[in-house]
């Protein structure tokens, strides 16, 4: 019975193991749309009857583990470049045609 047992386990074994396939997904699958009556709650009368306390806890300090992280070396320097600044000319509107817009609002 024994060696029966141990062979089905082998030829289950094998056949899972060949029987491996890859699967790549080809189209999204949708959710079927259900309506649902949500019902009615029992209403209850809820009283309290004891304030209760949370328990004693004494609570030590743990240990965070370690790790080694390899990370990527990166050279951060400076560097002086010189920039062209365009010159703006600004004119500005005389001082009278403005107190002439303001008499005419």
């Amino acid at each position: 019975m024994m060696l029966k047992l141990n062979k089905l386990l082998m030829i289950s074994s094998i056949a899972l193991a060949l029987g491996a396939c890859d699967v790549d997904k080809t189209e999204d699958g949708e959710m079927p749309d259900v309506d649902a009556d949500a019902g009615e709650l029992p209403e209850y009368e809820v009283k309290k009857t004891d304030e209760g306390e949370l328990p004693d806890i004494d609570v030590e300090g743990g240990e965070m583990p370690e790790y080694d992280v390899d990370v990527a070396d990166v050279d951060v320097g400076t560097e002086t470049k010189k920039v062209e600044v365009p010159t703006v000319d600004v004119t500005m509107p005389d001082e009278e045609e403005g107190e002439e817009e303001e008499d005419d609002r």
